[in-house]
């Protein structure tokens, strides 16, 4: 207690933010005069400093080394600064991008990370206003800077900020660029000692004119020579930046009916109609659906709150709209890109992650174009995309199936206003030719394969459930499981050691990716299963695929249902195997 109390008092005192000194150090007088309660926030603020992971920094706002706050910030961007100006070639001169989302101290948060880059001597790019995070991945290509800050949570829930760093080939940070600036954190002074400088004139630069820049190459992704025809969309940026962007994207590419959900139209970091502003959760579409069906639309779109993600909805023939899966979504977007202009060239990548659906890979290897599964997280995608382009590739796609798509190299990370664009002109094209979205998406399946997915997210907070999903994954290395069900393990897949085991008892060494806290599991029957814990969130992720044979003239519903079936034999066998009965 006496260590924890003496730790809290030192950040407090280093901490130059007034309202986070005076929360801390109300919460220390509390926790000396006995309540439990506050020693045990005190514990979890003090756990550890917040981990500079997942292309940067993800945590709850308050005060204290394990929260998301400005004295985190500017030590992180202290630790950036000295790592880009000894890293990257001209990186004063190249300068910094800072965007940030609508969230609650975004605003507070970006300006500290400009303030302390600017007083290590590096140009800044200030990107004042909210915009999406794709802008600022966009600005970094366009700009040719040494890196750039987005200050964003994405889809976390109203008490969530984060601080997510681009390289400057304008994609997410990776290995071991996170750990040097990790290290570096480590070295910074405290938070007070930190050198600030104002933004002042002499850094030039219009954030507008980028903005449009980037809209301006959003509108070619549009195919011109495909017929189209005139579609009604319905549009909810969940109380983020997406709106703006969104509407003027549309229009620019030639769209003009289309609706905003009303009462989440205006960017609002409280999330006031949604409890998770993640379009993932059916809760946080309910309003997009109805104004759907109030307005006959042919399709409903929504990105989360920072733009990089997109989510859809189609009507069915009597017209019930279906939320499609982010899997459903990637395998629309990745035909239709590769279809819609006839060409053949053998160049085209398409790349996804080795937990999103094995449909892209089917459909890669029948229309004779590349294919490249990677590690969890659209980092990995882009410097997968990057480096086969280096070898002659052109890169058409990339998608992960928690919402995330980009096409093209706009820009090298998720970008839900372009995939928005694209999704609508699939949409009008398939219209046009008198088919329906739920058709089309048949018509893939019967092609390339009928597979049926399903991701489970167990939610497990505070430093109790840290520990509970470390000792998850440590249980299922210590003893795969040889059946699940019914159904027999045909291998093994440990992605943090390389090593792939056979039920045969053959072993062997999968190159190519960074070693992940990941396992898959391949079953004999051709399904696959993926667990691992979230980068970004308290939680552990379950991923489920089954193959499906359909009958000539088969229900999509009846595939389904079969598939589903067997889905959820597989996750009860999975949740017995890892403890998570209770939570599943």
């Amino acid at each position: 207690m006496s260590e924890l109390l003496t730790r809290a008092k030192a950040w407090a005192d280093q901490d130059p933010n007034a309202s986070d000194r005076a929360e801390l150090t109300a919460l220390i007088g509390r926790a000396e005069s006995g309540d439990r309660t506050a020693i045990a926030e005190l514990e979890d603020r003090f756990r550890g400093p917040l981990a500079f992971g997942t292309a940067g920094l993800r945590g709850v706002l308050a005060a204290g080394e394990s929260r998301m706050n400005e004295a985190v910030v500017l030590r992180a961007t202290y630790a950036l600064a000295q790592h880009l100006l000894e890293n990257v070639d001209r990186a004063a001169e190249r300068g910094i991008v800072i965007g940030r989302d609508a969230r609650l101290r975004s605003d507070e948060l970006a300006l500290a990370a400009a303030e302390v880059a600017h007083a290590q001597g590096l140009r800044v790019y200030f990107l004042s206003d909210p915009a999406p995070t794709p802008v600022t991945a966009f600005a970094v290509q366009d700009l040719k800077a040494a890196g750039g800050v987005v200050v964003t949570a994405s889809h976390n829930p109203p008490e969530y900020n984060g601080y997510k760093v681009f390289y400057e080939n304008g994609a997410q940070i990776i290995s071991p660029i996170d750990e040097d600036i990790a290290k570096r954190i480590t070295l910074a002074p405290p938070a007070c000692d930190v050198p600030r400088r104002k933004l002042d004139d002499v850094m030039e630069f219009e954030p507008a004119r980028l903005e449009s820049k980037y809209l301006s190459a959003v509108r070619l992704h549009r195919e011109p020579k495909l017929e189209l025809a005139p579609i009604r969309i319905v549009y909810t940026p969940l109380h983020g930046v997406g709106g703006r962007f969104v509407s003027l994207a549309l229009e620019m590419a030639g769209f003009q009916d289309f609706s905003f959900v009303r009462e989440q139209a205006a960017p609002d970091g409280r999330f006031p109609t949604v409890s998770f502003p993640n379009p993932e959760e059916p809760t946080a579409m309910e309003l997009l659906l109805q104004l759907a069906r109030e307005k006959k639309a042919d399709v409903a779109l929504a990105n989360d709150p920072d733009a990089d993600r997109l989510a859809a909805a189609v009507p069915d023939t009597s017209g019930v709209f279906r939320t499609l899966s982010g899997n459903e979504i990637g395998v629309l977007l990745a035909h239709h890109l590769l279809t819609r202009d006839g060409s053949t060239d053998p160049s085209r990548l398409v790349v996804t992650t080795v937990v999103s659906s094995q449909l892209l890979a089917s459909m890669a290897k029948a229309l004779g174009v590349r294919y490249a599964e990677t590690l969890t997280g659209f980092k990995w995608i882009a410097n997968e995309g990057m480096r086969q382009e280096r070898e002659g590739a052109r890169f058409v796609f990339g998608y992960e199936e928690a919402l995330g798509y980009t096409a093209g190299t706009v820009a090298r990370d998720k970008d839900g206003v372009g995939a928005a664009v694209i999704f609508a002109e699939m949409v009008a094209a398939a219209k046009a030719r008198g088919e329906t979205i739920p058709t089309y998406l048949r018509r893939i399946k019967d092609q390339f394969g009928h597979f049926v997915a399903r991701q489970k997210s167990v939610t497990l907070p505070g430093s109790s459930g840290a520990a509970r999903i470390q000792e998850i994954m440590a249980a299922l290395r210590r003893d795969p499981p040889k059946a699940l069900g019914a159904v027999s393990v045909a291998s093994f897949w440990d992605l943090s050691s390389r090593k792939r085991s056979h039920a045969d008892g053959r072993t062997e060494e999968v190159t190519g990716l960074v070693p992940n806290d990941t396992v898959i599991l391949t079953l004999e029957d051709g399904s696959r299963i993926a667990v691992r814990p979230s980068g970004t969130e308290p939680k552990i992720k379950l991923y489920l695929e089954v193959a499906e044979r359909a009958s000539p003239g088969e229900e999509a519903s009846a595939i389904e249902a079969r598939g589903g079936a067997r889905l959820s034999a597989l996750l009860s066998a999975l949740a017995e195997v890892t403890g998570l009965s209770n939570e599943l």
